[in-house]
């Protein structure tokens, strides 16, 4: 197998369940599901679609620089949402950080997420040049 990297964002939920926030495996990088918190694990913009997805968007963009990667590096992003109504005010944010990238997307709407307050939830797959 070659060189791997877990990547944590330090959430209490990793040690808990026994995932990291990101793999980097060789030049390929894979991302769990990634939600709205802040560095203290507290859930931004409650009741915000758009937020939410911006807040999502940013902790993705940090822990790929600890991949030595950008947003440049994704190639596909999944998103999973309470609420697929609301597919522009997600898809608006998905735009403003991945318009010029263009990789491969998917939106489904999801029963419900760990916390009834989180909107939508991203994984990624990233690859390094």
């Amino acid at each position: 197998m070659a060189d791997r990297q877990n990547i944590s964002s330090g959430a209490k939920w990793e040690d808990i369940v026994g995932y990291s926030r990101a793999v980097r495996v060789g030049k390929r990088i894979y991302f769990t599901g990634t939600t709205a918190t802040n560095e203290h694990g507290e859930i931004v913009g409650i009741g915000d679609a758009y937020g939410q997805t911006v807040q999502i968007i940013r902790n993705i963009e940090r822990a790929l620089a600890q991949a030595n990667a950008t947003l440049a590096n994704v190639v596909r992003t999944r998103m999973f949402v309470t609420d697929i109504s609301r597919w522009q005010e997600y898809g608006r944010a998905h735009r403003e950080f991945f318009g010029g990238i263009r990789p491969c997307a998917t939106m489904v709407q999801v029963s419900a997420l760990i916390d009834p307050r989180m909107l939508i939830e991203i994984e990624v797959e990233a690859e390094l040049d």
